[in-house]
């Protein structure tokens, strides 16, 4: 549905960057497995590696990547840092992609 008013165009490219921003995270495999796995809730990098099956240093290269993109943010706890969803924006769209798919046997 076309919005009653017209959009500020400014709004429009602002709102398109933001969009393709996620869009280009959620691209790579082990970026989008990550957030997966995160939007169960928050795990540590250890528990990431053991589950996900990914390599200390791609493990930390992705982690890296969706925290400069704002998507994940870290809490620390002794020595472990422990990784959580932190973009409401990605959460939708892992829903989305989770319904579409990964569906229920």
């Amino acid at each position: 549905m076309l919005a009653a008013t017209p959009i500020d165009l400014d709004d429009i490219r602002s709102a398109a960057d933001a969009a393709c921003r996620l869009m280009k995270a959620l691209s790579n495999p082990d970026r989008l497995l990550l957030l997966c796995q995160l939007s169960q809730g928050e795990l540590c990098v250890g528990e990431l590696e053991q589950r996900l099956h990914i390599t200390q240093p791609t493990l930390s290269q992705q982690l890296a990547v969706l925290r400069d993109e704002g998507l994940v943010a870290t809490r620390r706890e002794g020595k472990h840092i422990h990784y959580r969803v932190a973009s409401p924006q990605a959460l939708a769209v892992l829903g989305v992609l989770y319904q579409q798919f990964c569906p229920i046997n």
